[in-house]
């Protein structure tokens, strides 16, 4: 078994390392750990090195402690047992899925703008959905109508799900849409957005000064 360690990472890294067959991931003060049965596998994110007698398994879960994220969630991997805090309701998702796994602010930022715009039986949709977290998320909040749509068709379906995007959704069609996608892919779609929705949720994105950051319209 070998390891690497990577600096400046995300959710797309994370991602590609569990893609490229990654044992497990932990994570330090301003670094990850990757872990790899071949040396190969590791070498195309870094140098890797040798790593003996190493418990993978409960070191990424040990990684992944329960989040409180805005007033309502409590965002928990399926391993961990750690009860949910009274008044909050408990978002399970497996953070080596898809990307969005709460641990990510432009998650969170999504997550809390949620709580605050969606009200019980509005209709939402996901675009990019990912692991289906935000879908999820939805269905918490009382959602009466949840559909995610992502280009992936590997991508996890929590709720009616289709192939695709935006672009393929009629005028007015849901109450709310939320995105957590990279603004490269995002900035083409904001009209679909607009026209599909009255109220939006964009995030996956950094401000001016560099912090991640999440759009209410």
């Amino acid at each position: 078994m070998v390891v690497v360690r990577l600096e400046n990472f995300d959710e797309l890294l994370t991602l590609r390392l569990w893609e490229a067959g990654t044992l497990g991931i932990t994570e330090g003060d301003g670094f990850i750990d990757a872990f790899f049965e071949q040396a190969e596998a590791a070498s195309q994110f870094g140098v890797p090195e040798a790593v003996i007698d190493v418990d993978w398994v409960a070191r990424t879960h040990q990684a992944f402690p329960p989040l409180l994220v805005g007033e309502k969630f409590f965002v928990a991997a399926p391993w961990r047992t750690e009860p949910t805090p009274p008044g909050r309701v408990r978002l399970v998702i497996n953070p080596g899925g898809q990307c969005g796994t709460g641990y990510h602010r432009c998650t969170q930022l999504c997550l809390e703008a949620m709580e605050r715009l969606i009200r019980p039986g509005d209709s939402v949709l996901d675009v990019g959905s990912g692991s289906g977290i935000l879908s999820i998320a939805a269905k918490l909040l009382g959602a009466g109508r949840v559909v995610a749509c992502d280009i992936d068709p590997e991508a996890l379906r929590p709720v009616p799900f289709f192939v695709g995007s935006v672009d393929a959704v009629r005028s007015g069609a849901f109450d709310v849409v939320v995105a957590n996608i990279n603004e490269d892919v995002m900035g083409p779609m904001r009209a679909d957005f607009e026209r599909v929705a009255k109220k939006r949720i964009l995030s996956g994105f950094q401000d001016d000064a560099g912090e991640w950051t999440c759009v209410v319209i």
